[in-house]
């Protein structure tokens, strides 16, 4: 059970951010005049970052009211109405940052996208003032010094930190067999597609977030398909970028050899907006030390000519089994690719892998890196902390066990240790199994990019530390679940396949909200706009 004192600061978080938004609790009118009750001036479930700057610029809405609009809308859905549970905590100074980029946006000419603009981040991202829990009841009150450096650049952008997203915990991490969007903090996230399904990956939240419209973008990350995963689950577009495109530091670490942030969001263009503003170089962070990109606009990628020239290999391994929908989403795809002016070449690669100790290994290492990193008074200070305080208050930290992090423990780290010999030799040949078999095979067939259906990229591609960016590509017609495509390249070509992306996208125009595919969850909610149901909601 949780300590007198946890009790204590946790409830007083919970004031703090209930108070900080305290309009939002009663649903009255917001300090910025925005009337809770009454539609908003867009429709925040498909609103586009360039259509909200078409917006703000114009003076049709503020980024103040759009902040509110945002938080009444997670206050209908994410624990009212179907309570998708995506959004773990609000950051109590959102309306303030709101407030600010209203007058930077008075004040300047010429601004960046993302001004104004409410982000969601991961709950293992650090934000200053607010906890980084990783989802963890061990970490509810782990305060970081400073914000991570991602979101220091988001800031500088402009953009406004709304609050942080639900997830697997620890990045999935903990345990072997806990279902995907689940933490012992945040309880479970639930898909707006299809309730019954699930969320995936360890971004849930920021996915479901993304699909559903609690924020114009989201930041998600992953170590091996937790963007790719719940992109498709969630029809989102999803940028798994090259390791050491974005800093890592200040992020709750799984392992450093395949750890990467990087954008969940609606569409392509919104995406490519948000990866130039996290996009740079870090000194604590060696990966980001040879990145090609910083300074890239992406935005500039954004050519419906991209597939023109372009030389896709289809991986036989990933084409969908004849007569089923996947396969009949897929076909219609490589349809599209063709049409666009791209040659799809088949092509064979081998994308199993061998046991490897290198997850195991570094998440003990580079996890006690994180906490010592955090002020003297953080609640934990190594991974045995952490699973001393899980074994001990076993009823609300354990519904399904730590495997992984009693493997990850009992790791000796030391140099020339077995199980540093270990890791090293696996290190050697995830690289081996991963760029050894891509680098080639895309060179001999002259290729460009390597295509994949739904998530099937992310463990070659995460352990050859490669980009992938996944995009909308329809839904099955016996359920409307999602499907979506994946487009895999080498190190840095994130200005290609983002181009292939936002193409096939403008192509296809395939992406359709959750409550057009799924109407029954929003139908007794105040967001939904059509009371043709009313009498058959409870009061």
């Amino acid at each position: 059970m949780f300590t007198t004192r946890r009790r204590a600061v946790t409830l007083t978080m919970v004031l703090v951010v209930a108070t900080g938004v305290s309009s939002i609790a009663t649903g009255t009118a917001g300090a910025d005049g925005h009337d809770f009750g009454k539609p908003f001036a867009v429709d925040l479930e498909t609103a586009t970052v360039s259509r909200l700057n078409e917006l703000l610029d114009a003076r049709k809405i503020s980024s103040a009211s759009l902040t509110s609009a945002y938080i009444s809308r997670i206050k209908a859905l994410n624990t009212a109405g179907p309570g998708l549970n995506a959004v773990r905590a609000l950051n109590p100074n959102a309306l303030k940052e709101a407030s600010a980029a209203d007058a930077a946006r008075r004040d300047s000419g010429s601004h960046g996208p993302l001004l104004g603009i409410p982000v969601i981040v991961k709950d293992n991202i650090d934000v200053k003032g607010m906890p980084t829990t990783a989802g963890s009841v061990a970490l509810a009150d782990s305060f970081p010094k400073a914000d991570a450096p991602l979101v220091a650049q988001l800031r500088k952008s402009g953009a406004v930190i709304l609050g942080k997203a639900n997830l697997t915990e620890f990045a999935n991490y903990l345990t072997s067999g806990m279902p995907g969007g689940y933490s012992s903090l945040g309880g479970q996230v639930l898909n707006a597609y299809d309730t019954s399904q699930s969320p995936s990956g360890s971004s849930a939240g920021s996915g479901v977030a993304a699909s559903v419209g609690f924020a114009a973008v989201t930041i998600g990350t992953e170590t091996s398909g937790s963007i790719l995963s719940p992109a498709f689950s969630n029809s989102d577009v999803g940028v798994k970028p090259t390791v050491g495109l974005i800093s890592r530091t200040g992020i709750v670490p799984i392992a450093a050899s395949q750890d990467t942030a990087g954008p969940l969001t609606r569409t392509v263009a919104d995406a490519a907006a948000e990866l130039t503003a996290i996009t740079g170089t870090d000194p604590e962070d060696p990966a980001t030390a040879a990145n090609p990109l910083v300074g890239h606009d992406f935005t500039k990628d954004l050519k419906t000519t991209a597939l023109q020239g372009a030389r896709i290999g289809v991986v036989a391994s990933q084409v969908p089994v004849a007569g089923t929908d996947n396969r009949a989403l897929w076909d219609a795809a490589v349809a599209a690719l063709k049409a666009r002016g791209a040659t799809l070449v088949d092509v064979t690669l081998d994308t199993s892998g061998q046991s490897s100790t290198v997850l195991s290994y570094e998440f003990k290492r580079d996890l006690n890196a994180y906490l010592s990193r955090l002020p003297g008074n953080a609640p934990m200070k190594t991974l045995d902390d952490i699973v001393a305080y899980n074994t001990a208050h076993a009823q609300e930290a354990l519904k399904f066990g730590q495997t992984n992090a009693l493997a990850s423990q009992t790791k000796d780290l030391s140099p020339g240790s077995a199980d540093t010999v270990k890791y090293q030799a696996d290190r050697a040949n995830d690289l081996t199994i991963s760029k050894g078999r891509i680098d080639p095979l895309m060179q001999s067939n002259n290729l460009t990019a390597l295509l994949f259906a739904n998530g099937g990229s992310a463990g070659i591609g995460a352990k050859a530390g490669y980009p992938s960016v996944s995009v909308p590509a329809g839904y099955q017609a016996a359920n409307r679940r999602p499907f979506n495509i994946v487009f895999l390249g080498q190190a840095w070509t994130e200005p290609l396949l983002v181009g292939y992306a936002y193409d096939y996208e403008q192509a296809t125009k395939l992406r359709q909200p959750p409550s057009v595919l799924n109407p029954a969850p929003y139908r007794c909610v105040e967001t939904a706009g059509s009371r043709n149901f009313a009498d058959s909601c409870a009061p």
